[in-house]
Formats: structure tokens, sequence, C-alpha cells
């Protein structure tokens, strides 16, 4: 009888220790599987991190706009007009800015901004070869000097007479944008501007650039 109870205890000892060694394997398995789980996730998440650094990188830093040119203000140091010639003549300062919003400079070849009386070039002005920096305006001073002895019978003797003349002013610059020092845009830059003279007080009226 006491054999049996010890064969009984030996053989409830046995189950109790394989319990036991299950219960530790499954316990194992799981920490295994809650570590694998949360490597996954960490890894997920820097992923999408990545792809949302990658997209925004791509659309900020890596999209490449078009610079814009324009007038700046201008210093008026003569104007004469005649309108029963009908002539006029000015010389006046500007400035030609370059504004460039890329993240890298832009460098554009030599230019010329020509102004005009109804579409009829009155005279011209050199724009000279540089740079805008990344994110900056380049400003190039001038002096312009502009006639009327080029210019065809047209209204000018009217406009002269109300002592408003308005010219307009284009020009357009080409070159490229450079990013991160291995990748380079060709893009022109193009200005149309609008100038206004009041001929009665020798001044600008209005400037307006598109």
């Amino acid at each position: 009888m006491a054999e049996k109870n010890q064969q009984s205890f030996a053989s409830a000892n046995g189950f109790s220790k394989k319990d036991e060694e299950s219960a530790t394997l499954n316990s194992k398995d799981e920490l295994k599987r809650q570590k694998r789980i949360k490597l996954a996730m960490y890894i997920g998440a820097f992923i999408i991190f990545q792809i949302i650094v990658m997209t925004v990188f791509g659309l900020t830093v890596m999209k490449v706009k078009t610079p814009k040119v324009r007038l700046g203000v201008i210093n008026v140091q003569n104007l004469n007009s005649v309108p029963a010639t009908p002539s006029f003549d000015t010389t006046f300062t500007t400035e030609i800015r370059v504004k460039n919003t890329n993240w890298g400079p832009y460098k554009f070849d030599a230019g010329i901004a020509t102004f005009m009386y109804q579409g009829v070039a009155v005279g011209q002005v050199s724009i000279p070869k540089t740079k805008a920096g990344m994110r900056s305006t380049k400003k190039i001073d001038v002096t312009v000097s502009l006639n009327s002895n080029g210019l065809p019978s047209s209204n000018l003797g009217r406009d002269l007479n109300s002592g408003i003349l308005t010219l307009s002013s284009q020009a357009k610059l080409t070159g490229k944008v450079e990013l991160m020092f291995i990748m380079k845009k060709k893009k022109s830059a193009n200005m149309d501007c609008t100038i206004t003279f009041d001929l009665s007080s020798k001044s600008v009226q209005t400037l307006q650039c598109k």
C-alpha cells in the first residue's frame, strides 16, 4: 500500500513538474511573441515616419519654383516732355530684383530689360550674369535712360497733354536652380511691369509688376 502511495505521489509530482515546465515555456513564448510584435510596431512606425519626412522633403525642399523678377522703387532724376512735338525723355534709377524662394541658388545668364511705349521700345538696360542665393532676393542697381526718338506716329501727344505717361517694362532671365549640389533644373524668370509717370510732378504715380 505504501508502495502504491509512493508511485502515485511520484506520478503526480511528475505531472506537476511537466505542467510547470510547459507553463514556463508558454510564458517564454508569449514574451517572445510580444517582443516580436513590439519590434514590428517600432519598425512600422519608423517606416511611416521616414515616408512622411521624405514626402515633406519632396514637397518643400526639392520642389523647384520659378524665380520672380520685379522692378524696385523708381527714383526719377529728370523727366521732360513736349506735347507739341510730341516727345519725352527721362532718366531714373531703380533696382531689378530677382527673388528666389528655392532651397538652392538660382544662377542666371545676362539679360536685357526693355522699356516700351505702346509696345515700341524706348530704351533698354543690361542685366549682368550673376546669381540669387538660396531663399533670397538679388538686387541689381541700374540707371535707365529713355526717350521717344524712335517712336512712330502715335497717341503720344494726347498722352503727354493728359499729364500721364504710361510705359511698360519686360525682361526674361534664363538660368538653373541648384538643389543639394546634385540636382540642377532650368528655370526662366519673366518680368512684366507697368509704370505710370505723373508729368506735372515729374514722379512715378504707380508701379505694378506681375
